[in-house]
């Protein structure tokens, strides 16, 4: 059984940066794709990025493009979400995942292992 524990969130003024942290235990992320989620007050869950096992295949939401990086550390279990440029739209619980049989997907019920999720608020 895989556990997510998310980190990193917290509260910023828009412009700001934040790095997420999701740290895996319970087995190795060997061959398995990450993702980033988010879920803002009244909305559905929407895609943030996601990334391959190796790192080759990597997916933003077009949003998000040219300002978040999704990064991993298979030695450390470890998968990161930096976050520039930030903006008010980008406030929400953000989510890690993880899918043993995918390649960076976008869609969320592919991914079978969730953490608890992290808020990040972002100040106007």
């Amino acid at each position: 059984q895989l556990q997510l524990v998310e980190s990193g969130g917290g509260l910023v003024q828009a412009g700001a940066s934040l790095r997420l942290s999701c740290a895996a235990s319970g087995r190795p992320l060997e061959n398995i794709a990450m993702g980033w989620f988010r879920q803002a007050p009244g909305k559905e869950r929407e895609f943030v990025a996601a990334i391959s096992w190796s790192g080759d295949i990597i997916n933003y939401r077009d949003t998000v493009k040219g300002r978040f990086t999704i990064s991993r550390d298979n030695a450390k279990n470890t998968v990161y979400l930096q976050m520039n440029s930030l903006k008010p739209e980008d406030t929400a619980v953000y989510y890690c995942a993880a899918d043993p049989w995918g390649t960076a997907q976008t869609m969320d019920f592919v991914y079978e292992y969730w953490g608890q999720g992290t808020q990040v608020t972002v100040s106007s």
